[in-house]
């Protein structure tokens, strides 16, 4: 049963509360912070993969700026953030996974999980 919240004047001033629709959906993942990226990008620069990961970033985001410069849109930009917070969080536990000890023989490929970068 909905909240209610508002009164509901469209039948001559009726006192029927309703709850207030939004136009965005629940699930909807929210837009990064403005400087998230300058952030992962520090995150990344810490990390013992530094190495291959900040160059691998660098390029992304190039290229999702560049998408997005062409397609007015920041999703490209975000799909980016979005990724590499993923990439990152996730070594602790691969490495957890393998120090103790577990088969990894039927392991799956991170960019099948998250998605090839093209």
């Amino acid at each position: 049963m909905s909240v209610l919240t508002t009164p509901h004047r469209a039948y001559g001033g009726d006192t029927t509360l309703e709850e207030p629709m939004s136009a965005q959906p629940e699930e909807a993942p929210t837009a990064p912070a403005p400087a998230a990226a300058a952030q992962l990008l520090a995150q990344l620069r810490a990390d013992r993969r530094a190495d291959t990961w900040v160059p691998a970033f660098e390029q992304d985001w190039a290229r999702a700026l560049d998408d997005a410069r062409h397609s007015y849109s920041l999703a490209p930009v975000h799909d980016v953030v979005r990724t590499w917070r993923a990439r990152l969080a996730a070594p602790p536990a691969v490495d957890a996974f393998l120090a103790g000890g577990c088969d990894d023989s039927d392991g799956i490929d991170l960019d099948q999980v998250l998605g090839a970068r093209t």
